[in-house]
């Protein structure tokens, strides 16, 4: 049986997504300083642990209230590398209740698998223009009613309030409607950093979020709401990701790339746009989504059939593409991880490869490759990890292979291969 779609657009929706590419006027300043923090928590438009540790989210959504019984998707995802995952949950008004309970045995698997969890209630999807959809305020009684499962999660749970709010009618409400979900939660106790989706089925063709978040963000009183876009047919070209993505960081304000694809039916989104400039501005991305897509967007399975071991072209690109999960997702340091692959063991080093847990131990020919997990690894600091030529900069882009031959003028920008690269040790290797 077909199982709902993320992201659904009208005819109008899609007539009118040209509209991204406009500039409306920008933001102000994101509000006033941020509550203490306690847990995951937004400091100076990023994301943080409790311990001070930027946090960049690189994962994957899990359509897990369709399909309740794929009770391995989660490790099956964290297996990838991935840091995060957002879970699929229903507030009852649409689909099955996922009750406390089952609440609490998610939080569990993500936490046994070193993931954080971003839970968020789908039933409000396209609220405003789909008929069946619920609001946020029934999303909000929802969380409430499922509180005692959350308490004490802090470290390691966002709370999604609702996904893609409001379709592509009445979706000036959004602004109000959130801030008003936000004060109901914080008045009921929650200390969770909160997650808000744009209207316009997520995609913010309006930028009713974008023109409206720091006046939301200034109405938590916590100060620790992220923002969340979902990047389809809207964004099918650099310009426009990058338009977006920048405007919100050089704002001060946070945001996550909530949903995104490699294609779509309102149009072709430009993943590798998404995924590099994501990297580039350290905002986080998670792609929609794991399996089970169904009412003729199949082709956004990143496995077939639940299957870890069967990644789809979708799936291939997310994790093992330029600028994917395997390439930049550091684990979050709740769990014990380093968070950035700076000093210790384990982490990722430029090239994309895992480095070496063992060290040199691992590494008997002393080319600085090693073999661990049945793959490649690398040991850290040697010529595998720093040799010219090759590799990822920090920045996502890839390292000249030509060096400073490539780069002309001087810049530390060179052009290889139809694309810009990073001159090693440059100005722009950073």
């Amino acid at each position: 049986m077909n199982k709902p779609r993320s992201t659904w657009l009208t005819a109008a929706g899609a007539a009118l997504a040209g509209l991204a590419g406009l500039l409306l006027p920008v933001l102000g300043p994101a509000g006033e300083a941020e509550a203490a923090a306690t847990g995951i928590h937004v400091a100076q438009g990023r994301v943080y642990e409790a311990n001070g540790n930027e946090f960049v989210m690189r994962g994957v959504n899990h359509a897990h209230t369709w399909y309740p019984e794929q009770t391995g998707a989660i490790a099956d995802i964290a297996a990838t590398g991935a840091n995060t995952v957002r879970v699929v949950l229903s507030s009852g008004d649409r689909w099955t209740k996922t009750s406390a309970s089952e609440v609490s045995s998610l939080i569990a698997q993500c936490k046994a698998s070193k993931v954080v969890c971003v839970l968020e209630v789908h039933d409000t999807t396209g609220y405003g223009e789909d008929g069946a959809a619920a609001s946020l305020d029934k999303a909000v009684d929802y969380w409430i009613g499922v509180k005692s499962a959350l308490q004490g999660q802090e470290d390691y749970v966002v709370v999604n309030i609702g996904n893609e709010p409001f379709g592509n009618s009445n979706y000036a409400a959004w602004t109000n409607a959130t801030k008003s979900a936000i004060g109901r939660l914080r008045g009921a106790g929650f200390g969770h950093a909160l997650m808000v989706d744009a209207p316009n089925w997520g995609q913010d063709w309006s930028h009713t979020m974008r023109d409206n978040a720091a006046s939301v963000f200034a109405a938590d009183p916590h100060r620790n709401t992220v923002f969340s876009i979902h990047m389809y047919g809207v964004y099918d070209t650099a310009a426009e990701v990058q338009s977006y993505l920048g405007h919100f960081v050089n704002s001060g304000l946070p945001l996550v790339v909530g949903e995104f694809g490699d294609q779509h039916s309102d149009g072709n989104p430009d993943e590798n746009a998404i995924m590099a400039t994501a990297q580039s501005l350290k905002v986080g991305y998670l792609g929609w989504s794991w399996s089970g897509n169904g009412s003729g967007v199949e082709y956004l399975d990143m496995v077939n059939g639940f299957d870890a071991d069967s990644l789809t072209t979708w799936g291939n690109r997310l994790v093992h593409g330029a600028n994917g999960i395997a390439a930049t997702s550091k684990p979050a340091t709740v769990y014990g991880g380093t968070g950035g692959g700076g000093g210790g063991t384990g982490g990722t080093a430029p090239n994309g490869y895992p480095y070496c847990t063992a060290g040199s131990a691992s590494d008997p020919d002393g080319d600085g490759w090693g073999w661990e997990n049945s793959r490649s690894c690398v040991v850290r600091g040697s010529a595998a990890d720093t040799g010219a030529g090759g590799g990822t900069a920090p920045n996502g882009y890839p390292y000249c292979a030509g060096g400073s031959a490539s780069d002309p003028d001087g810049d530390g920008w060179g052009w290889e291969n139809s694309r810009s690269c990073v001159v090693r040790g440059s100005a722009a290797d950073r």
